[in-house]
């Protein structure tokens, strides 16, 4: 029992000493949002703009490590893969196979993850949703 209590012990002051370990967590100025039928973007904001824009609302937990590492990590990889905030910056080759990959994504039930869902039951996407960013898709392919 008081190796139980020494182990628990442990890794309570550990857990403490892992807060002092800095996680960055900042939203750098927006470039030219998305061109994107208004309810489109309402969707998108909702379900997505958290780790796919330069404005995310980072939750009270991204302040508690390791959880803040694992958030921090996956804004950096979301913003890396697609930002809706810096959108027009991008090449029209890349826009216009991002346009397919967004709907894939969405449409395999990848996007947004499973554990995002979970944890922010806003972001899960209704079939209609998903019917518009499908029709978005479809249209943003036709022109480019």
């Amino acid at each position: 029992m008081a190796r139980v209590v020494s182990v628990a012990g442990a890794l309570l002051v550990l857990l403490a000493i892992i807060q002092f370990v800095p996680v960055q967590k900042s939203n750098p100025p927006s470039g030219a949002e998305i061109d994107a039928p208004l309810e489109v973007k309402q969707v998108f904001r909702r379900a997505c703009y958290d780790c796919h824009s330069n404005e995310t609302l980072w939750p009270w937990y991204s302040s508690l490590a390791p959880v803040s590492w694992l958030v921090a990590h996956d804004v950096r990889e979301g913003r890396a893969k697609v930002n809706f905030t810096a959108w027009k910056a991008m090449e029209p080759e890349k826009e216009a196979d991002l346009v397919g990959e967004i709907w894939e994504e969405v449409e395999d039930g990848e996007m947004p993850p499973w554990f995002y869902r979970w944890v922010h039951p806003g972001s899960r996407m209704a079939d209609s949703e998903k019917t518009l960013i499908r029709q978005w898709s479809r249209d943003r392919k036709g022109k480019t």
